[in-house]
């Protein structure tokens, strides 16, 4: 862990609270998202201060987890790539799993599958690059 940038790994975890805005927005995938949902927007009734608190902590724990499984300095591509393979094959494919058993859609693992993707293509690239 003693060769971990983590301002790299914060810069990492708020590049995800960035990302998710726009991702689940109504210019993006926001009202597809609720419509495969069932209902509006979830979280109503619960203080949006923990909601973002647990989240970034989550986004947190994820980034420093990717980053101590990072290894070696790479190069754009390959930080890239390292992130879409976590992204896509462990995260998504998790996801995918668990939508299955839950009886959701494929539109939504898409949406929900693509966001984790290009979140952890973004953690390589910042992780990977931020040497």
């Amino acid at each position: 862990m003693a060769n971990i940038n983590l301002l790299a790994v914060i810069v990492a975890a708020a590049s995800s609270f960035l990302l998710g805005g726009l991702w689940y927005s109504a210019a993006l995938f926001g009202n597809a998202w609720n419509r495969e949902n069932g209902s509006g927007p979830k979280g109503e009734g619960r203080h949006p201060a923990r909601v973002f608190g647990v989240s970034f902590l989550f986004a947190l724990i994820a980034a420093l987890a990717f980053a101590h499984l990072f290894g070696p300095a790479a190069s754009l591509a390959d930080a890239a790539l390292r992130g879409f393979t976590v992204g896509l094959g462990v995260v998504a494919a998790s996801f995918g799993i668990n939508y299955q058993f839950a009886g959701r859609s494929v539109r939504l693992w898409l949406i929900d599958g693509g966001y984790h993707t290009v979140q952890f293509v973004l953690y390589g690239i910042i992780i990977g690059l931020w040497r």
